[in-house]
């Protein structure tokens, strides 16, 4: 490390550790909403919706902390990166479980429970990680997994694309163009939520590097 961390420098780490643990539970409870039948699931994004506010608020704490202190554990552009990567998971989270109760969707696609299956992973991997922030250089193999998992989701998001979007039979019923396009959404924002993990495991990676 370029110079020692005092204990009132630390206070990032234990946000960070929060702001993961609070992606796990939401990313859990959408795993639920997906499984769940139409009329559970206002309750299940309700959960959801609570969880990202606990993340907006750790998100606020991180910033105020870092606009008062004057020596930071690593870069101040890497802390905003990775506070942001954060909230960008739990906002897609949470918006796909909104657009699935607003759209009113009935059956889904298998293919959006493997999307959420590679998040509740992604998740895991960075509530276990974040603690380990102030010995940053044992994660690399913690941004190797996420990317990874990245890669799967990216295969996960293409397969359930190819099924709406190329099904055997055409769609003619406009009501069922409609139910695509919904779908459709949701998919991208999952897509979205993946590729936001996949930026905290860059960010990560970027501090393991100027740290070294």
């Amino acid at each position: 490390m370029a110079f020692r961390l005092t204990p009132h420098e630390r206070g990032f780490y234990p946000l960070f550790t929060r702001a993961a643990e609070n992606i796990v539970v939401a990313a859990d409870e959408l795993a639920k909403l997906v499984a769940a039948e139409p009329e559970a699931r206002v309750e299940l994004a309700r959960r959801i919706k609570d969880a990202e506010n606990a993340g907006d608020d750790v998100t606020h704490e991180i910033m105020v902390k870092l606009n008062s202190v004057f020596v930071t554990p690593f870069d101040r552009e890497d802390i905003y990166r990775l506070a942001s990567s954060l909230d960008d998971v739990i906002d897609a989270i949470e918006e796909a479980a909104d657009r699935i109760v607003l759209y009113r969707l009935g059956a889904l696609p298998p293919g959006m429970a493997t999307q959420v299956d590679v998040l509740q992973r992604a998740a895991a991997a960075t509530a276990e990680a974040m603690p380990k922030l102030e010995k940053v250089d044992q994660l690399h193999e913690y941004t190797i997994h996420v990317n990874s998992l990245e890669d799967e989701g990216d295969r996960a998001y293409h397969q359930v694309l190819s099924a709406l979007l190329s099904p055997e039979q055409p769609i003619t019923d406009p009501s069922a163009v409609l139910e695509v396009i919904k779908l459709k959404e949701v998919v991208d924002t999952l897509e979205d939520a993946a590729d936001a993990f996949e930026t905290v495991a860059n960010t990560v990676e970027s501090i393991a590097v100027k740290e070294a």
